[in-house]
């Protein structure tokens, strides 16, 4: 569709109205009541969300971040899926699914109240994706802008065999000092230390960075806090679907390595992500849904 097409079917006026965006890719901006957010069509992809209340936006993307060439956006909330990390099949297919470099379709838009925003994105099986992944499906993101931001990931089988699914919203956080922030709610838990060759570790008080993190923390409680004191607030992350997270930042030698990203982006950055990783592996059987959800919510 055309900017003007897709203006033409699912603006919503004063409200939501379809734009050019990054890499001519077209995006969706709303200016409701009670907050501000860019959504771009290319991977279904929340590029930034903002409370009227809030000076800095809660969501992080690099001032790199491009998708020219089919490239994943670094920053916002990635969509991982069918699969989280690596090739599970090792058949040498891209590292978190394919469907965060395509195109998604606009399927709805809602105006609930003057200060509450949904738009739902769609994408679903073709030729392309089953010589990747063989198997047919509808997947939907449904994203509500509000006072609070709620993204639910819907995955539908529409096949005749059942399949499985491990998958993530990657979300990326700003924040104001990463050697200040605190990720609380995991205390007690175990985790996978990817940095550290996957190795079971303990974690036993508040998440602290001071070097590079990469871990799937297992048996994950419902809300995650990030607390910090730099930008005087703390971000609650209520998820549902799902038994793990991950906690990332790539800290100064990855930072400064990464093409997309700046070399000291990681100060004002984290990834604390709603995930079903490791075995934390999901079966969708014939013509059944299955929903991953986060909300966002900003407390001072």
């Amino acid at each position: 569709m055309t900017i003007d097409t897709l203006n033409q079917r699912h603006a919503i006026a004063d409200v939501l109205t379809f734009h050019t965006g990054m890499d001519d890719q077209p995006i969706a901006k709303i200016h409701n009541a009670t907050a501000t957010a860019e959504i771009s069509l290319y991977g279904g992809h929340v590029l930034r969300y903002k409370p009227h209340s809030e000076t800095e936006d809660v969501i992080f993307v690099s001032d790199l971040a491009t998708c020219a060439n089919g490239k994943a956006i670094r920053g916002g909330i990635p969509i991982c899926w069918p699969w989280f990390g690596a090739d599970p099949d090792g058949l040498g297919r891209p590292n978190h699914g394919f469907v965060r470099n395509r195109l998604w379709q606009a399927i709805a838009t809602e105006a609930i109240d003057s200060g509450t925003t949904k738009l739902t994105l769609g994408l679903s099986d073709t030729d392309d994706t089953l010589a990747i992944w063989p198997h047919r499906f509808d997947l939907a993101i449904a994203i509500t802008i509000g006072d609070t931001l709620t993204v639910e990931l819907i995955t539908r089988n529409t096949g005749n065999t059942p399949f499985h699914l491990t998958q993530a919203l990657h979300t990326y956080f700003t924040v104001g000092d990463i050697e200040r922030v605190r990720v609380r709610g995991l205390e007690g838990k175990y985790y996978l230390d990817k940095v550290d060759g996957d190795a079971r570790k303990f974690q036993s008080e508040a998440i602290a960075i001071a070097g590079e993190v990469d871990r799937i923390y297992l048996d994950v409680p419902t809300v995650l806090t990030i607390d910090d004191p730099a930008l005087d607030r703390r971000i609650r992350t209520t998820s549902s679907g799902n038994s793990t997270a991950v906690v990332w930042n790539p800290w100064i030698d990855k930072a400064a390595a990464m093409g997309d990203l700046g070399d000291a982006d990681y100060k004002t950055m984290i990834c604390v992500e709603t995930t079903n990783a490791a075995t934390d592996v999901i079966e969708v059987a014939p013509d059944e849904t299955f929903c991953l959800s986060a909300n966002y919510q900003v407390n001072r």
